[in-house]
């Protein structure tokens, strides 16, 4: 077999050559995997509702409803999975995000029929591990930060640093915050009410 001369367009030949192949092997591996992910994730999302709005026996994630409202001068969109049992609405689900100290923070709320609030499920977080992280227990039901059975109907909450009746997760206020704001947002969607409303984020 004749040996290849070393040439730019022998090489530019064999560069292109791997190229292709690699792209190839990527695009049938992502194509393997897509599947599987997409189902991971539609367990979880399955997983979470049921924690969050407890004992339905419709199925929420196929009956989701997309909600937009103006708020705070931007348009954002919500997705809202309505929960009923024997036909009769034991209340919803919905998703919020909104920025934290390290990324976004996506939040499952869950609402009874009256507007206050079940439990809670953070989807996605980037949060400081070990501070930041702590926001999927610190404001559950007999923690500091409890919001479970409230609603912030009357008034949004907001942490005890701005005034508000809410305790901060220890040295991650900017978190608290972005959480909070995560839920004041849900219920809003929940509620199908547009505002103009600002809040703090110092």
């Amino acid at each position: 077999m004749k040996k290849l001369q070393s040439s730019l367009k022998n090489m530019l030949l064999v560069l292109t050559s791997i190229c292709v192949i690699a792209t190839a092997i990527l695009a049938y591996v992502n194509q393997l995997t897509t599947g599987p992910i997409a189902q991971a994730k539609t367990v979880a999302l399955k997983t979470a509702i049921a924690e969050v709005v407890p004992g339905f026996d419709n199925n929420p994630a196929a009956e989701v409803k997309t909600v937009t409202l103006t708020i705070e001068g931007k348009e954002l969109t919500f997705k809202v999975y309505p929960a009923s049992k024997e036909n009769k609405s034991i209340g919803a689900a919905v998703e919020s995000v909104t920025l934290g100290f390290g990324g976004d923070l996506r939040v499952l709320v869950g609402f009874d029929p009256e507007g206050n609030i079940l439990n809670y499920s953070i989807l996605e977080t980037s949060e400081t591990p070990g501070l930041g992280s702590r926001a999927s227990m610190w404001f559950q039901k007999g923690a500091k930060g409890s919001i479970i059975g409230d609603s912030p109907k009357d008034t949004p909450f907001t942490v005890s640093k701005d005034g508000g009746q809410v305790e901060a997760i220890t040295a991650s206020t900017i978190t608290s915050r972005a959480f909070l704001k995560a839920v004041n947002q849900a219920y809003m969607a929940y509620t199908d009410k547009e505002t103009s409303q600002t809040t703090t984020q110092n």
